[in-house]
């Protein structure tokens, strides 16, 4: 169930940033916008094909990659003044809250012992 948590957190997660990606100048938006977006679907997808999965472990290195990589992108949207910090604070507990439930969906998977995570 766990999973399925997570993916719909996930979602969540898209449609706030499709909100907050609006207010992004013109100029940013098929730059660092579409980047964000691109790497939102990515996380879904790993999400997604990791809830598939049966040998686990290197789909959740990359879902865990995938994240730091959004969290690093939502970071420098912030810095460079696209992002306002209150859009920021919220995105970021969204990616915090995700991120809690990635690792705890690995450490399930590490006490299963059913080779998910070998």
């Amino acid at each position: 169930m766990e999973d399925l948590k997570i993916r719909r957190k996930c979602e969540d997660m898209i449609t706030y940033g499709y909100v907050v990606l609006r207010q992004f100048p013109k100029s940013e938006r098929h730059v660092l916008s579409q980047e964000i977006r691109n790497t939102m679907w990515a996380l879904l997808r790993l999400i997604i094909i990791c809830n598939k999965r049966y040998f686990k472990k290197t789909t959740m290195q990359d879902l865990d990659a995938e994240l730091d990589l959004l969290r690093s992108q939502i970071r420098m949207a912030q810095k460079i003044g696209y992002l306002s910090f209150k859009s920021y604070e919220v995105w970021s507990r969204h990616l915090d809250e995700i991120g809690r439930m990635i690792g705890g969906w690995f450490k399930s998977l590490q006490k299963g012992g059913a080779g998910n995570v070998a």
